[in-house]
């Protein structure tokens, strides 16, 4: 997670969105039909958050990126058997504290974090709740979508039923994308992609 959240366009992209969903649901303000309460108290959070995230501050990871305790986990991870109690003893003797101590420890680990997560997970959310979903079928197991110009998708969701031994490989960028079905045959054999047409539901969310 420090890996990602170190990043310096990471806060930067969230905050865009934050501020693009914002100014999204301000055009709904005047329309009519639309539940003004709920439209309030969804435009409320996403200002929270984005205040949240501002107070924090570009420097709020920075203890975290000083840590020389995690620092040494972090570079002794890579290296096979490099989290060892013999390579790293405070890592080995911090495991063996009580669950208690540990996860006070790991909750102020992630109080730093949690401005951005709630972000995310609210935009995850809206970009989700934004999508359209309909039935499609993939002749042949191959399935190709071409995307509106005017309208950026930002989420594609495809849903399988659970009883099918199918799987989607997904490929393609921001202006088409092509699926492909293929057979699970187990851990011992090469999939295989489907013979026959397969019916799913598709979600292109914007």
């Amino acid at each position: 997670m420090l890996a990602i959240v170190v990043r310096s366009d990471t806060r930067a992209d969230v905050m865009k969105e934050l501020e693009r969903h914002l100014a999204t649901l301000n055009e709904f303000q005047s329309k009519p039909g639309v539940d003004t309460g709920r439209l309030n108290a969804v435009t409320t959070n996403l200002t929270r958050l984005r205040t949240d995230l501002v107070t924090t501050g570009p420097g709020y990871v920075q203890s975290l990126k000083d840590s020389d305790f995690l620092s040494a986990i972090r570079h002794r991870s890579a290296i096979p058997g490099g989290t060892c109690e013999f390579d790293l003893p405070d890592y080995y003797f911090w495991l063996n504290l009580p669950d208690e101590q540990r996860m006070r420890t790991f909750n102020e680990w992630l109080t730093r974090l949690r401005p951005l997560c709630d972000a995310v997970a609210e935009v995850l959310w809206l970009t989700r709740q934004n999508g359209r979903t309909r039935s499609e079928t993939a002749r042949g197991g191959v399935y190709h979508v071409t995307f509106d110009r005017e309208t950026p998708v930002q989420l594609l969701r495809i849903v399988l039923p659970g009883s099918e031994r199918l799987y989607p490989e997904i490929s393609g960028s921001h202006l088409r994308c092509n699926v492909r079905f293929l057979t699970w045959k187990g851990l011992d054999e090469r999939p295989a992609q489907a013979e026959g047409d397969v019916a799913f539901e598709l979600t292109c969310c914007s």
